[in-house]
C-alpha cells in the first residue's frame, strides 16, 4: 500500500479551513479570507495537524496549483479562491481572453447544457486559461471534458471577469450560449 504524501494532506486540509470550514480547528477569517499565520499554526496543532512555519512556506512556496497565498508582511495567509465562506478577496475585474475552458466530468454535461456553468456553492465558476488546465480538472471529477467558453463575448455583453493571485479566472455563472459542448 502506498504511504499518503504529508504535503498533499496538508493542502487538503488547508483547503478545507481556508476556504470552506474554518471553525473545523476555530480559526478565523476576515473579510477578505486572510488568517493569521500563527493562530493557523497553533489551531493546526491543537486539532492534530502540527505544521512548522517551514512546512507552510514550502508549500504554499511548492504548490504546483498555487492554491495560497500570504499577506505581503507574511504574517497572513488565505486561499487565492474557492472559497465557500462570505469573503471579499479584492479582487478588480479583468478583460478575459477571447476563449477560456473549464473541465468537467462527462456525467455533467446535460446539466451544464440545461443551465450553463452555475457557481453552486462556490463565490465563482472557475475557468482556466487553457485546455490542458482544465484537462486536468476534468480528470479529478471523472472522464473529463473540456467546454471553450466564449469569454471575450460574455465580457462584451457584460460579465464581469476576474483574474485570481494563481491564474483561475472567475465569473458569476456561464450561460449555456457560451459554452461550445462536444459534438457525437
Amino acid at each position: 500500500m502506498a504511504t499518503s504524501d504529508p504535503h498533499r494532506h496538508l493542502s487538503k486540509f488547508l483547503s478545507l479551513v481556508l476556504r470552506h470550514q474554518p471553525d473545523t480547528i476555530g480559526l478565523s477569517l476576515d473579510a477578505q479570507g486572510w488568517a493569521d499565520v500563527d493562530e493557523l499554526l497553533r489551531r493546526l496543532a491543537e486539532h492534530n495537524h502540527p505544521t512548522t512555519r517551514t512546512e507552510l512556506d514550502a508549500l504554499v512556496a511548492n504548490s504546483d496549483k498555487q492554491r495560497f497565498a500570504f499577506s505581503p508582511d507574511g504574517q497572513r495567509i488565505r486561499a487565492n479562491q474557492g472559497h465557500s465562506v462570505e469573503v471579499d478577496l479584492g479582487y478588480t475585474p479583468q478583460t478575459p481572453p477571447e476563449v477560456l475552458y473549464h473541465g468537467t466530468a462527462e456525467r455533467n454535461l446535460a446539466a451544464i447544457q440545461a443551465s450553463g456553468l452555475v457557481r453552486q456553492q462556490r463565490h465563482h465558476v472557475h475557468l482556466s486559461p487553457d485546455a490542458a488546465t482544465a484537462h486536468r480538472v476534468g480528470q479529478r471529477h471523472g472522464r473529463p471534458v473540456v467546454l471553450p467558453v466564449a469569454a471575450a463575448d460574455m465580457a462584451r455583453q457584460g460579465h464581469a471577469f476576474f483574474l485570481s493571485d494563481n491564474g483561475v479566472w472567475l465569473t458569476e455563472a456561464v450561460p449555456p450560449q457560451f459554452i461550445t459542448f462536444p459534438t457525437g
